[in-house]
């Protein structure tokens, strides 16, 4: 897995790109996400990605998940996260048990974005489910 970063206007504005041409916009002066706000994207990102899959799977009707992530930071340098919260919006007609269940299964086992940030930081988790007709 390769990315290319190059300045976009500015040494303050990026823009990060795969090998395939998809972008991600930066920035270091509010303009753009910040390096750091990426990482709760790509946390939440990951995560949402199996539990859809995993609820797929197991035959619940998903039609939307939304997910609020709270992250705290230290305050000494580096800042890094110690705390990672998500919270799951599940809109279908999804079994409490079985959002609960992928919950878990993608934040313990199948999430690498979290297995990673683990290390540094406690990840905590919720989840409704919002039933849609």
């Amino acid at each position: 897995m390769k990315i290319t970063l190059e300045t976009n206007n500015s040494l303050n504005q990026y823009i990060a790109k795969n090998e395939d041409g998809h972008e991600v916009h930066l920035s270091g002066d509010g303009t753009a996400a910040g390096p750091m706000q990426t990482i709760l994207m790509a946390v939440a990102g990951c995560s949402t990605i199996d539990i859809v899959m995993i609820l797929e799977k197991m035959r619940q009707k998903v039609t939307d998940v939304k997910v609020d992530v709270d992250g705290t930071r230290r305050e000494e340098i580096p800042r890094v996260y110690t705390k990672i919260h998500m919270h799951y919006k599940i809109y279908g007609e999804v079994k409490e048990n079985k959002a609960e269940q992928a919950v878990a299964l993608s934040l313990e086992k199948y999430c690498s974005v979290s297995k990673m940030l683990e290390k540094a930081a406690e990840i905590t988790s919720s989840f409704e489910v919002i039933k849609t007709t």
